[in-house]
């Protein structure tokens, strides 16, 4: 018997009754990764987070993980709810500070969910330098990966007290926002703009002229939120 012919085919057998699993079919099984980046809107408890979370799972969406360095907070019920929400941060703080790369680097996510510059326009920072520090921002999650898309909301409005001029300021840097977006965007990192800011009224969607209540507000900003997330994830 020829053992060398022998070996030789079954080789070839195994060779062709071998299975293999195309690269993209395991690349369509990884779920995934969405950060919710913002400030106490976004984290504290920011249970409009549990409701986009519960909204896409009961419609299909399960191949989905919210990440962030921060934990769940409590919102009635159990949902995926790692966030990046830092109660007061500033977006020119966590840039100055040189933050987000570390967040970056420990979750690693595909879609960035960006509610920011509240604590700014409270603080009176200018909005061009608001939107310089998203600049920064984007370019240090297109440096982690480079098909991030990124959906940035016009933030919803705030009037609280003792600043009466915020409410203005909420305009003017959400009014400056979807042109920043479109000069920005690109075919393989694009940037999504959601208007978080109309039909929301602080008076009657907040429980303090800034922080959504749970009665109206989470609700308004989830389904803002919604058809973006989805747009992403398809």
């Amino acid at each position: 018997m020829n053992w060398r012919l022998l070996r030789a085919a079954v080789v070839g057998l195994l060779a062709a009754c071998a299975v293999v699993v195309p690269a993209s079919a395991e690349a369509a099984a990884a779920p995934t990764r969405i950060m919710a980046l913002g400030d106490s809107i976004t984290g504290s408890p920011g249970c409009w987070r549990a409701l986009l979370w519960r909204h896409l799972e009961t419609t299909g969406h399960t191949n989905i993980d919210f990440v962030g360095t921060l934990p769940a907070p409590g919102c009635g019920f159990a949902y995926d709810g790692q966030n990046e929400g830092h109660g007061g941060f500033l977006a020119t703080g966590i840039v100055r500070n040189n933050q987000l790369p570390g967040w970056l680097s420990a979750t690693r996510p595909d879609v960035v969910l960006m509610h920011l510059g509240t604590n700014d326009v409270w603080s009176n920072v200018s909005t061009s330098t608001i939107l310089n520090a998203y600049t920064t921002l984007l370019g240090q999650m297109r440096a982690g990966k480079p098909t991030v898309k990124l959906i940035v909301a016009r933030v919803i409005p705030m009037n609280p007290p003792g600043c009466p001029a915020c409410g203005q300021r909420v305009v003017t840097l959400d009014n400056a926002i979807p042109a920043w977006a479109k000069a920005h965007s690109t075919a393989a990192s694009p940037i999504t703009v959601v208007d978080q800011w109309t039909g929301f009224n602080p008076a009657t969607d907040t429980v303090d002229g800034v922080h959504p209540n749970s009665s109206t507000g989470i609700q308004k900003m989830e389904s803002r939120w919604y058809p973006a997330v989805v747009a992403a994830l398809g």
